[in-house]
């Protein structure tokens, strides 16, 4: 097993999403050892989520599973670059394409695309 080095962030990496085709930026999560193994057995991305303090599989609730297609790591051993083949429209649970589709333009932020899907149908909220 590939070792990374989960003591920097008190036992979690950070783990940048990209679609495997295009390279757009998806989102940005985070991983603890159990979510990265997850991850490398299922190709399917697999994070910690630090509000819920448990182990999510992007697109178990959505059905916007990301398909693990390429898994990089960088220089220090302590962050994860994922390239998927994104299912379904989107990989934000606001319904956008995209986490960052906020743009800063000086003091101002603006939103730069409109949502694929109304989260509230998808997640009842």
């Amino acid at each position: 097993m590939i070792t990374l080095d989960f003591d920097k962030m008190g036992g979690l990496v950070p783990a940048v999403v990209q679609d495997y085709e295009t390279r757009e930026v998806l989102m940005l999560g985070f991983m603890n050892e159990a979510a990265w193994r997850s991850t490398l057995e299922t190709g399917r991305a697999t994070f910690f989520s630090r509000s819920r303090k448990e182990l999510w599989i992007k697109g178990k609730t959505s059905g916007h599973y990301q398909i693990v297609k390429e898994v990089r790591i960088d220089c220090d051993d302590d962050a994860v670059l994922l390239l998927v083949e994104q299912v379904g429209d989107a990989a934000c649970h606001t319904g956008h394409r995209s986490c960052f589709h906020k743009e800063v333009r000086g003091d101002t932020v603006r939103v730069v695309d409109s949502p694929v899907f109304d989260p509230r149908k998808v997640y009842g909220k």
